[in-house]
């Protein structure tokens, strides 16, 4: 039976339950050292799950193996693009989990034996475990579009949808483009990282060339996909703020209308679908995402061969006993054919702090939690205008269900369907203030 939440009630008890007084296990019982966790990836999720399972249980001892020394936020890196932010507001160290008590390893892994439960590195060195979170984000498949490849990726067409040295590339290519050029950016079919992040994209660009002296140039988004998250709220900024459909500065083109890339000639900046050709200044091809290779070399991609199939109540793999898959890289239940859980940031921690639970409650013989999943996405399309969609998520007899009460997206217009009212500008110009303060705010629970 369908359970009735109240959202103030629902946020009310989250604020309380993340309580460090409640969430810890008493220092008299962590004196000894319960068990030994290895989290692979430092993201969002990574860097989450080693920190909470060293506030929940200090008796656990935990490791993170990261390769990278600084982490650079996915979120919000579209407005590094136009200029609207500092790439150095959207990177942290790990020092603040150094002064939780985690065992910060820097280097890449290269095997990992699930018999043994032994992590195995390229520098050497090998961890063994009773759990293992892989929190492996996302690898790209550069072979779906003809002429396409990870060198040009690198060097001339950049994706960017790995946040850091990419952005800064796009960012440097959109600036050279002349007033008239074309930006395309070309989205993969669905499931990727961050659904609403190519037409967040699309709008920064436009604002760009808004008011940098490129206001003949158009932003062409070449679709795999028939639709896309937050819809109406986007093409109604696009509409207002830039111009929308043949004659305005951004054009979507769906799958259905040839929006489909099959073929890029990189030499002449041009890309081809089925019926159409394109022609682009610059050409940012997102190449369709699969599982990061640590988990995919480990065969927990059971999910059409890309995803980690896992288990609703823990995010336990449903292949491998002990090995817990979460972020960007998993699916799971009925929601696997629906594009499982939204890729984000803050689903990937969520679903750490439902392990961290999880292991907590197992390693101290505790009966194990009823877990609730949440997702908070924003998406800014200009400086002063930005909107936000929320999702929660429980568990009910072994499959995830969406929560409605609770969960929602900002309105596309106020008053009733017959006599709908514009959403004041305030509104707008809030949540786009709004949204820098949910970066700064999940950066430092991750991280901090």
């Amino acid at each position: 039976m369908t359970q009735a939440f109240d959202r103030r009630a629902f946020i009310k008890a989250i604020a309380g339950a993340s309580s460090a007084s409640i969430l810890t296990i008493p220092s008299a019982h962590a004196a000894k050292t319960k068990a030994r966790v290895v989290v692979v990836g430092g993201g969002y999720g990574g860097a989450t799950a080693a920190k909470y399972l060293r506030v929940m249980d200090p008796g656990i001892e935990v490791t993170l193996i990261e390769r990278e020394t600084l982490y650079t936020s996915c979120p919000l890196s579209n407005e590094v693009i136009s200029g609207e932010r500092d790439i150095k507001t959207l990177q942290v160290g790990y020092k603040g989990l150094l002064k939780r008590g985690v065992n910060v390893v820097h280097d890449e892994v290269v095997n990992i034996d699930p018999a043994k439960k032994i992590v195995a590195t390229a520098g050497g060195k090998s961890f063994d475990y009773d759990a293992l979170i892989l929190s492996p984000g996302v690898d790209f498949n550069f072979g779906t579009v003809e002429g396409y490849n990870e060198q040009l990726a690198q060097t001339k067409l950049h994706h960017a949808w790995k946040a850091g040295p990419q952005t800064l590339l796009l960012k440097k290519q959109l600036e050279a483009m002349p007033d008239g050029g074309t930006f395309i950016i070309a989205v993969p079919k669905g499931p990727f990282r961050c659904p609403p992040g190519p037409y967040e994209r699309a709008a920064q660009v436009a604002m760009y060339c808004k008011h940098h002296g490129k206001a003949k140039s158009k932003v062409l988004i070449l679709d795999s996909n028939d639709s896309f998250s937050k819809k109406p709220l986007f093409e109604q900024a696009w509409k207002e703020l830039y111009g929308y459909g043949q004659g305005g500065m951004i054009e979507w083109v769906a799958a259905a209308n040839d929006g489909t890339l099959k073929r890029v000639d990189a030499e002449k900046m041009m890309c081809f679908t089925d019926f159409g050709e394109y022609k682009g200044d610059v050409i940012n091809i997102i190449p369709p995402h699969h599982a990061g290779k640590v988990a995919k070399n480990l065969g927990l991609a059971t999910f059409k061969n890309l995803w980690c199939e896992v288990k609703p109540e823990n995010m336990e793999s449903k292949s491998q006993k002990d090995i817990y898959v979460i972020g960007d890289a998993c699916v799971g239940g009925e929601l696997a054919t629906n594009n499982g859980f939204p890729k984000s940031a803050h689903m990937a921690m969520s679903q750490a702090k439902v392990v961290v639970a999880s292991l907590v409650a197992k390693f101290n013989g505790l009966p194990p939690p009823e877990p609730i999943y949440t997702n908070t996405c924003y998406s800014v399309v200009a400086h002063d205008w930005g909107f936000s969609v929320v999702h929660l998520y429980r568990v009910d007899n072994g499959q995830w269900v969406y929560i409605k009460n609770g969960s929602g997206i900002s309105p596309v217009t106020l008053g009733t369907k017959e006599a709908p009212k514009p959403v004041p500008r305030m509104y707008r110009k809030l949540e786009a203030e709004y949204a820098d303060g949910w970066l700064r705010n999940v950066m430092s629970d991750a991280f901090l």
